[in-house]
């Protein structure tokens, strides 16, 4: 490393070392990996959790996780209908069924891979969820790039060219400054400076100990940066989802395992995934009551889900449970259906 590189990494150690965020998954700043099998368990677990998610949603679902399944062997030999009840609201529920997949896969290895080229092997595992496991787990030194820490570097070298085409620059700048010992807290490190200090919008700049190295902020409006494309505006869509009661129980169907929400146990719907107006057939030719509607937006749409309810005591066709009302909390319904299910219990 150039003397410039090694200043910011030390620098920014050392202010990781005083203000680290005290998080369930993390080992203290500066103490070397536990040696137990759990630690890796725990490292590969909380990040993909934290795709796409914040600390504060992540953290009840890891402890309850790890409460239920401390280890990888454990979670392997759970039922997906279990996983995927577990993680129901956490959203992205493709990480879920990976979840499963690559636990499975780690215990029939007999352990996890501790190189990055080794952890790229595993489902649900990317370039980014890779590097970070290699270097916090194990740790090797490895380049982890998240969004936080596109924004660090971005503004660190004054990056101007716009995402995604910046990212190889970003990835090359986040190389030359990781350093050979310590790759694991450097990585958190700037994470935490990208959730704290170095934040999207109104960023603390005077509070940041790498200022004086920042050449977006001597450039000025280091806000600015990373340079985006503009967002597309999210297409509508429209649908229903049908609450069908009989004695106190509801009819729920698991959808199919994959595409969105795949996996899930969920009330019967019209198909509003392949459609857009949300005129797909009711399930049963019976008078329903229309009890208004729910609002989600998912990252590629927005849709608004109408709720239809029927008493009538009839099994609709296909596979499906009647689940009890009175426990439906455990049913692990994702949030859009969990919507639908308030919605339907408030106008009893």
């Amino acid at each position: 490393m150039t003397s410039t590189a090694a200043d910011i990494s030390s620098t920014l150690l050392d202010w990781y070392d005083e203000h680290a965020r005290d998080l369930p998954w993390r080992n203290p700043p500066g103490a070397p990996s536990p040696q137990d099998s759990d630690w890796p368990y725990r490292v590969w677990l909380s990040e993909v959790m934290l795709q796409q998610t914040t600390v504060a949603a992540v953290k009840p679902y890891f402890e309850r996780f790890t409460d239920r399944w401390p280890s990888f062997e454990a979670l392997a030999a759970a039922g997906d209908d279990e996983i995927m009840a577990a993680w129901a609201g956490l959203g992205y529920y493709s990480r879920a069924r990976n979840l499963a997949k690559c636990a499975r896969e780690v215990a029939a290895r007999g352990g996890f891979p501790e190189k990055e080229a080794e952890l790229r092997e595993l489902p649900g595992l990317g370039a980014y969820t890779a590097a970070a496991i290699a270097a916090i787990a194990f740790g090797e030194r490895a380049v982890v790039v998240d969004a936080n820490v596109e924004r660090v570097i971005s503004r660190l070298f004054n990056i101007t060219e716009p995402l995604p085409a910046s990212r190889k620059a970003i990835r090359e700048r986040a190389g030359e400054i990781t350093p050979e010992h310590r790759a694991g807290d450097f990585a958190q490190a700037m994470m935490d400076l990208g959730s704290s200090i170095c934040t999207s919008k109104s960023p603390r700049c005077l509070l940041c100990p790498l200022q004086e190295h920042c050449e977006g902020s001597k450039a000025g409006e280091p806000e600015r940066l990373p340079m985006k494309p503009p967002k597309k505006a999210k297409p509508e869509r429209r649908g229903t989802a049908f609450w069908i009661e009989q004695e106190g129980h509801v009819w729920l169907v698991t959808r199919e395992n994959k595409g969105m929400l795949g996996g899930m146990r969920a009330l019967p719907d019209d198909g509003w995934t392949a459609g857009q107006d949300g005129s797909g057939e009711r399930p049963l030719s019976v008078d329903w009551e229309d009890l208004g509607a729910v609002r989600h937006t998912f990252t590629h749409a927005h849709l608004t889900l109408s709720v239809a309810r029927t008493r009538e005591a009839q099994k609709p066709e296909g596979h499906g449970e009647w689940w009890p009302v009175s426990d439906l909390d455990e049913a692990g319904l994702p949030t859009l259906f969990a919507k639908a299910a308030r919605l339907a219990l408030a106008r009893d």
